[in-house]
């Protein structure tokens, strides 16, 4: 027993000491406005969107004209010269030769059915969509920090809770001890007694680490990879946060209907859908494209100057292009149908995300209440627990209650605490949450 309470105790100053550290301490708006610049996630998220920005540049582009230019040159070599070309004397007998062709030309798409110009659409949504997909991510993290800061909220206050209880049973053992001299307690209570404070010790030890891994969990969130001890502001908390009225489930969908991303993302991916619907169709209609080039070449088997042949062999060429689809191996059929499922499935997504959304609202609705009523309870249950335990504890001072009394009634006293937090912080967090739901801001 005593070996056990000196390591309990080697551990209870090594936690103290790692609590001295000074420590920066992070709200909740600091903690979700790093987590919204650093997070991993989102970073990529962003990525994304500037990759749709760029194809939609690109489509935007395809409006204009293509110009490109191009030379070609080539070193020939002809060993038996018999005469140049067209039977004429050759005007060179240089048995190495070169020549050179130098063109521009230029393509313009005029019509394709309007496939370009709906393909600027599609990837403007497209652009849409990612950032819209961001805001999904942006979203869920915040959620998840404001779920793990209210755990953090509860667990220290629930880690006082464990140290009065603590102190509670050192002074119920320091006057067993007293009984126990003079007689008014046998050994057998007194080791009780004992027994209940060395739990309450270990009861600390577990709040304590159970803190200290709600901490970890939310710097992991951050993505903090330094050595520095990591700590939150408590702010104060009322009881009258957690008994604040509750919305509505319709009036809270109905604002988050607006708000929220995950229902935008899929609004957008089925307006996108459409727009391919639009492109498969014109996959059957002609495309018509103006085109032009200018063509001219250098040989060193004529006499006249460089500048003189390139003058002298310029070609120039312009055309009309009109492109009819008519037998496409089933390519433009199949793209339409594919795209007409592609659409009815990003219907399906968008009514199971308002289903999702509705069904998310309606839990944080039912767990605000039920934890509301809770807390309610429970406030009575400590007030009565309190006053049954100091009533108890003058009893067993005086004699006339016993050991598992005094023991049955702490225990209920701590329970009674113990829920009475749980449940005031369940309901606020579930407010809080609601509240992000219908306006889209943690309070």
């Amino acid at each position: 027993m005593k070996k056990q309470r000196r390591l309990i105790a080697a551990v209870l100053l090594m936690l103290a000491a790692l609590g001295t550290v000074q420590a920066r301490e992070w709200s909740l708006k600091e903690c979700i406005d790093y987590a919204l610049q650093n997070n991993i996630t989102l970073q990529k998220s962003r990525l994304s969107v500037k990759s749709a920005q760029e194809d939609l540049l690109q489509s935007r582009a395809g409006l204009l004209p293509s110009l490109s230019a191009s030379t070609n040159q080539n070193l020939n070599y002809r060993p038996w010269i018999e005469s140049a070309a067209g039977g004429g004397a050759p005007s060179s007998v240089d048995k190495v030769y070169y020549n050179g062709s130098y063109s521009l030309s230029a393509n313009w798409t005029v019509w394709n059915g309007n496939r370009n110009r709906n393909t600027i659409k599609r990837n403007r949504l497209l652009t849409e969509l990612a950032e819209a997909q961001t805001e999904v991510s942006a979203a869920t993290i915040q959620e998840q920090i404001a779920q793990l800061y209210v755990q953090i909220l509860y667990s220290t206050e629930a880690l006082r809770v464990s140290e009065q209880s603590l102190n509670t049973s050192q002074t119920n053992e320091d006057r067993g001890l007293e009984m126990l001299r003079v007689g008014k307690m046998s050994r057998a209570d007194l080791a009780q007694l004992t027994a209940q404070r060395a739990q309450e010790e270990y009861n600390l030890v577990a709040a304590q680490s159970t803190l200290a891994d709600y901490k970890r969990q939310l710097k992991q969130l951050l993505q903090i990879t330094d050595g520095e001890v990591f700590d939150v502001v408590v702010p104060p908390s009322t009881d009258e946060m957690a008994l604040q009225p509750i919305p509505s489930v319709s009036n809270v969908y109905l604002a988050a209907v607006e708000c929220r991303p995950e229902l935008k993302a899929a609004q957008l991916a089925l307006a996108g859908s459409d727009v391919n619907i639009k492109i498969a169709r014109a996959l059957r209609l002609p495309t018509i494209s103006l085109g032009g080039a200018f063509n001219t070449n250098t040989s060193s088997t004529s006499d006249n100057a460089w500048g003189t042949q390139l003058k002298t062999h310029l070609d120039m060429g312009a055309g009309l292009t009109v492109s009819i689809p008519l037998f496409d191996n089933r390519t433009q059929r199949t793209a339409l149908n594919k795209a007409l499922i592609e659409r009815q499935g990003y219907l399906l997504d968008l009514k199971d995300r308002q289903t999702a959304l509705y069904a998310n609202i309606e839990n944080y609705w039912l767990q605000a209440t039920t934890h509301q009523s809770k807390f309610k309870a429970a406030r009575e249950s400590v007030k009565s627990a309190q006053e049954s335990f100091d009533l108890l504890s003058e009893q067993f001072r005086l004699g006339l209650k016993n050991i598992i009394q005094l023991m049955t009634g702490k225990n209920n006293l701590v329970a009674a605490q113990q829920n009475a937090l749980q449940s005031k912080y369940l309901a606020i967090l579930n407010l809080d949450l609601l509240q992000f739901y219908q306006t889209g801001k943690m309070r």
